[in-house]
């Protein structure tokens, strides 16, 4: 005797759930597929955003140089943080991941602008 002739949600008339499963499966696959597009999209705006932000840094940096100010600016640096702050909390995002991102951010735009005052 077979599986399915044993099985009692397998008897005629009765949905195979081998068959429910896989369809679930596979709407869990294409749904999956379409969350992963959306997020591959999404990381791209945030590359290129981030390049446009450093492509901003850099002239700020060419310009401290050129008037010969410090590379770091801590007041800028606290405002920037206090109001990324405010605004990951309004975006539902939590506010220490978002000060942790631009605190990484704004440690490598010093960086630029150290490199720049010496070269």
């Amino acid at each position: 005797m077979t599986h399915r002739e044993t099985d009692p949600a397998a008897r005629p008339g009765r949905p195979d759930p081998t068959s429910t499963t896989h369809e679930a499966d596979d709407a869990a696959r294409a749904e999956l597929a379409r969350l992963r597009e959306s997020i591959d999209n999404i990381d791209a705006a945030v590359v290129h955003m981030l390049a446009e932000r450093f492509k901003c840094t850099q002239q700020v940096g060419h310009l401290k140089a050129a008037h010969k100010l410090p590379p770091a600016d801590p007041a800028r640096e606290a405002r920037q943080i206090t109001r990324l702050r405010e605004l990951a909390e309004s975006a539902k995002l939590d506010p220490a991941f978002a000060e942790k991102l631009l605190n990484f951010i704004i440690a490598e735009v010093i960086r630029h602008h150290e490199t720049i005052a010496r070269s």
